[in-house]
């Protein structure tokens, strides 16, 4: 059962990458900070798909550590573009 579901998680998660990149290049608008934030919500929403009911196996545990660095990645992100887009005299 955990082997399915660790299974079921990998699979899922390629394929959103895969597509992310094909998608985000067929609009001609990839770029590695977008390619990084699509892929985030994309793994959020694996992990939230893939969920055990009743058991949380040791491997998924882990994934909180995942979560966390990509949520500071993420926030990393933000502020980047909000300094891009502040007047330079402002800071």
């Amino acid at each position: 059962m955990a082997t399915r579901r660790r299974q079921q998680f990998i699979h899922g998660q390629a394929l959103w990458m895969l597509a992310t990149v094909l998608m985000l290049a067929a609009l001609n608008a990839l770029t590695l900070d977008l390619f990084f934030v699509v892929s985030l919500i994309g793994f959020l929403v694996v992990v939230e798909l893939t969920a055990a009911v009743n058991v949380t196996p040791r491997w998924r545990s882990r994934l909180k550590w995942l979560i966390l660095a990509g949520l500071v990645g993420f926030a990393y992100i933000v502020v980047r573009r909000i300094l891009e887009i502040l007047p330079s005299g402002l800071i």
